[in-house]
This record gives structure tokens, C-alpha cells and sequence, in this order.
């Protein structure tokens, strides 16, 4: 037995002193060496990895403002600043490709495309209260019911809008509930499923007449971009849309009036 044990230390001693010995120094590639091949799919992986990684530190992405509303200063005492809240349709109002964003009006783009009233909820102090508006004109719903951040009922919408507009009360901020815009399949979906699968316009509805009544009975406005951007068949009209979800210059040249009257109700 003694004999045997001595024979298995052997090995296990020389594996210990190779462990020991230091790692050569790679060689250096000569013109002959084989070149790694280059790899898109990787390169592209990993800057979405990158990108992911980002949302998952800043979720709600206060990050995105943080700077701008350092940089606004406070509003004068006449001032009716407005600030609207939302996600891609009023992230994207502002680019100078759809117009002018109400010219010479004090009025605050605080948009954040693919957001969902979840997010929206945590930054809706930093993004809206602190920049001490007297109207907030809210735009979301749309991308819950696509389930951008995870399934969402109409239940768990509308209180994330409920919500808002309580901070928002409480605040003495006046509150504008925007509908949400019909959606259409006229166009191609760039991932080959329609908007009117992704976001059901009976959804769309529901939420649509549960704001309009909420808002009645807060005494907040209500403003109707449906009934005005919807075609006969009650789909997005596809003049104003160039991917059934989003408005074009047309869109919002439509939206334009209707969002200044609704504020000006507000502010009555």
C-alpha cells in the first residue's frame, strides 16, 4: 500500500511543478500567421449587450433629461410652460423633419421612444414636476399594450395614468390625458407583424373611453387625437402615417391644433 500511495504522488508532484513554471510569452503574428476572420454577429451582440446593459442600470432613463432640465431655467412668473410627456410620437415631434414644434411657445418635449406609463411613472417628477409647468399633456399607452416592458393590463395602465395625474394635481399642474392614436395595416411591419396585432385596436379603444371618462370626472381635458386621425374603417389613416403607428409631417400637422386648444381649455 505504502508503495502504491509513493507512485500516485508522483504525478501529482510534476503537475504542481509544471503549474509552477512561468507561461511562455505569446508569439508574435508574422505575415504568415492565420488572420482571425471578422464577425458582425458578434460585433453586433456586443454592442447590444452594451445598449441593454445601459437600460438595465437607468431603466426609466433619467439620464436621458437630466442635463436639459438642469439646463431650463426656472419659468417666469406669466409663463405658461407646457411640458409633454410620452413616448416615440413625442420624443420625435420636435425634429425639424415634421415641422416646427409650437414656434416661440414655451412648450417642453420630454419624449422618450419605446417607453411604456411604467417609466414614464418614475421619471414623471424629474422630467415634468421639478420644470414646474401649469399644463402636462400626456401621451402614452401604446407601448404597454405592446407589451414593450413586460404584458400590462388596462387595469395596470390605467392607474400608472391615474398616478401621473395625481402627482401632477398635487402639484398644481393642470393635466391633459392625450388618446391614444389608431393604429393601421397598410404598410409593411419592418418584423412582418402589423400594428394592429401588436397594439389590438379594441385596446386601444377601451383605454381611449376609460381616459375620457376619468378625465370628466377629475375635471381634467381630454384630447381626442383618434377620432380625428381614424379613417372610415377606424384604422390610422395612412396619409398620416408612414409605418402605422408613427404620424408624419401630415400626422402632426393635425395633432398641432388640437393638442394648443386642448391646452388652452386646460388652462381656462
Amino acid at each position: 500500500m505504502r508503495m502504491k500511495a509513493a507512485l500516485l504522488m508522483i504525478p501529482l508532484a510534476g503537475l504542481a511543478l509544471t503549474a509552477q513554471q512561468p507561461t511562455p510569452a505569446p508569439s508574435q503574428p508574422t505575415s504568415a500567421s492565420p488572420q482571425v476572420p471578422s464577425c458582425p454577429e458578434l460585433a453586433t451582440a456586443l454592442v447590444n449587450l452594451g445598449r441593454n446593459d445601459v437600460r438595465l442600470r437607468d431603466w426609466p432613463n433619467l439620464a436621458r433629461y437630466r442635463e436639459q432640465n438642469r439646463a431650463l431655467t426656472p419659468p417666469a412668473t406669466s409663463e405658461a410652460r407646457v411640458v409633454f410627456m410620452g413616448d416615440s410620437i413625442t420624443d420625435a415631434w420636435p425634429q425639424p423633419r415634421y415641422g416646427t414644434f409650437f414656434e416661440g411657445k414655451p412648450y417642453v418635449g420630454r419624449g422618450i421612444s419605446g417607453q411604456t406609463t411604467p417609466q414614464m411613472l418614475i421619471r414623471f417628477r424629474p422630467d415634468v414636476v421639478d420644470l414646474k409647468p401649469k399644463v402636462v399633456v400626456i401621451l402614452a399607452g401604446t407601448n404597454d399594450i405592446a407589451g414593450n416592458t413586460g404584458p400590462m393590463s388596462d387595469e395596470e395602465i390605467s392607474a400608472n395614468l391615474m398616478s401621473m395625474a395625481e402627482i401632477a394635481k398635487a402639484n398644481g399642474i393642470k393635466v391633459v390625458f392625450s388618446s391614444i392614436l389608431p393604429v393601421s395595416a397598410y404598410h409593411t411591419a419592418p418584423n412582418g407583424i402589423p400594428q394592429t396585432q401588436q397594439r389590438p385596436m379594441t385596446r386601444i379603444r377601451a383605454l381611449n373611453d376609460w381616459m375620457k371618462t376619468y378625465a370628466a370626472a377629475e375635471k381634467h381635458t381630454y384630447l381626442d387625437y383618434f377620432s380625428a386621425m381614424a379613417d372610415a374603417q377606424g384604422l390610422l389613416k395612412t396619409e398620416l402615417s408612414a409605418d402605422d403607428l408613427h404620424p408624419n409631417a401630415a400626422g402632426y400637422a393635425v395633432m398641432g391644433p388640437l393638442a394648443e386648444a386642448a391646452i388652452k381649455d386646460a388652462l381656462r
